[in-house]
């Protein structure tokens, strides 16, 4: 499904786990994940999820650093993107957080507009990180409290 304009939403978020896959610390985090990537991909609106052959996105290295993480999705707009967030099965695994990463310092969640049909590369979605970090929101990259009008 395309919105009006031939924009979706695309988002990227990043997190430093606390401990390895398979330290007991992340355990529940990696068992929930096959149920709560299934949910995203039935949610209404949704488009598209970065992951490998696995089904998730948790075996790329977008960095050298093992422990960090990397989702990005495209979704066909704000609200979908939004209800799936905060408002299904994910928003309790998501209150558990901070049990599984790190607090990180600087942006780890941005959106931004992407034509309809387009799949953020991963080094798209960590330069819309920086340029969240760096400007703050505009329509380049921004946050669910500033949101930006697709473009016309």
């Amino acid at each position: 499904m395309t919105d009006a304009t031939g924009w979706h939403l695309a988002q990227i978020n990043i997190a430093r786990l606390v401990a390895p896959e398979g330290d007991p610390r992340v355990a529940p985090f990696f068992a929930a994940l096959a149920r709560i990537n299934a949910l995203a991909d039935r949610s209404p609106g949704f488009v598209w999820r970065l992951q490998t052959e696995e089904g998730n996105a948790t075996a790329i290295q977008p960095a050298p650093d093992p422990l960090l993480l990397v989702n990005i999705s495209v979704w066909t707009d704000p609200d979908s993107l939004h209800a799936y967030v905060y408002q299904s099965a994910h928003a309790p695994e998501m209150a558990r957080r901070r049990e599984y990463f790190e607090r990180f310092d600087g942006a780890y969640h941005a959106l931004w507009w992407v034509p309809a049909g387009h799949r953020p590369p991963i080094e798209e979605g960590l330069a819309k990180l920086w340029v969240l970090d760096r400007y703050g929101p505009s329509a380049k990259a921004f946050h669910f409290k500033t949101r930006f009008p697709a473009p016309e």
